[in-house]
C-alpha cells in the first residue's frame, strides 16, 4: 500500500510509540487522524509537529474501550475526510503489579485493561472496516508486546490482554480478508513514559540485549508503517525486541 494520500487513524497517538507513528505516516504523505482520551496537550502537539512539517492532522478525543466513542469518531473522520484506510490500533494501558502478588489483580483492574487493550482494538477494527471494504484496500497494524509470548511483563492481566491482541489479529485477518490485511507488531522494551520512574531499570536492560539497545518509538513506527506498505503479509505476529526474547 502507497501511504500517501491515505487517511490514517493512529489510537493514543498523543505520546510514546502512538506519535512515533503518527509522525511517520504524515511523512509519507498520510493525513493522520491523532486520537486521544485524556493526553489532550500531547494530541494537540503531536498535530501541530506533523503542520509545522507541512503534512495534514486532526486530533479527536475518544475512549475506544467505549464502542459508541468509537463509531462517533469514525463517523467524524469519514464526514472530514470521506474515508478510512488505514489504522493503528495502538492505545493500551497497564498497571504495575508484581506478577507473583495474585491477589492485588483485582476484578476492576481485568476489566479496565481489556476495556482498553483487547475491546478496544476490536471495536476501532470493527468501525472501520465497513469503508475499507468499500475502497477493497485497507490495513490494520495492532500494537501487540512481547509480553504475550512470554508472559512477562508489567502486571499478569497486562501479559494476558497482549496474547488476546495476538489471537483478535489473526482471527481479524481471517474475518477481514481478503480486502483488509491485519498485522500485529509486538515490541520488547520502549523507551517510552512507561518507564518513567524505572529509567534506571531500563538502563540496566539494554547491555543484556543482543544489540545492546532498547528500541525507541521511531523503530517501532518506521516497523509500523513498513508493515502497512507490505502487501502480502497478513495475520502475523512481527517481534521488534533488539534480541530481547532470543
Amino acid at each position: 500500500m502507497d501511504l500517501k494520500n491515505k487517511v490514517a487513524l493512529v489510537t493514543g497517538g498523543g505520546t510514546g510509540i502512538g506519535r512515533g507513528a503518527c509522525l511517520a505516516l504524515a511523512a509519507k504523505g498520510s493525513a493522520v487522524v491523532v486520537n486521544y482520551s485524556r493526553s489532550r496537550a500531547e494530541a494537540n502537539e503531536t498535530a501541530q509537529m506533523i503542520h509545522d512539517a507541512g503534512g495534514r492532522a486532526i486530533t479527536i478525543k475518544a475512549d475506544v474501550s467505549r464502542d459508541n466513542e468509537v463509531r462517533e469518531m469514525v463517523d467524524d473522520i469519514v464526514q472530514q475526510f470521506g474515508t478510512i484506510d488505514v489504522l493503528v490500533n495502538n492505545a493500551s494501558i497497564t498497571r504495575h503489579i508484581p506478577l507473583f502478588d495474585l491477589e492485588a489483580v483485582t476484578e476492576e483492574i481485568w476489566d479496565e485493561l481489556y476495556d482498553v487493550n483487547v475491546k478496544g482494538m476490536f471495536y476501532c477494527a470493527r468501525a472501520v472496516a465497513p469503508f475499507m471494504k468499500m475502497n477493497k484496500q485497507g490495513a490494520i497494524v495492532n500494537l501487540g508486546s512481547i509480553a504475550g509470548n512470554t508472559g512477562l511483563g508489567s502486571s499478569l492481566p497486562y501479559a494476558v490482554s497482549k496474547a488476546a491482541v495476538h489471537a483478535l489479529t489473526k482471527s481479524l485477518a481471517r474475518a477481514l480478508a481478503p480486502d483488509i490485511r491485519v498485522n500485529c507488531i509486538a515490541p520488547g522494551a520502549v523507551a517510552t513514559r512507561w518507564w518513567e520512574g524505572r529509567e534506571e531499570q531500563m538502563m540496566k536492560l539494554a547491555p543484556n540485549l543482543l544489540l545492546q539497545r532498547i528500541s525507541t518509538p521511531e523503530d517501532i513506527a518506521a516497523f509500523i508503517c513498513a508493515t502497512l506498505e507490505q502487501e502480502a503479509i497478513t495475520g502475523q505476529i512481527i517481534t521488534v525486541d533488539s534480541g530481547q526474547t532470543l
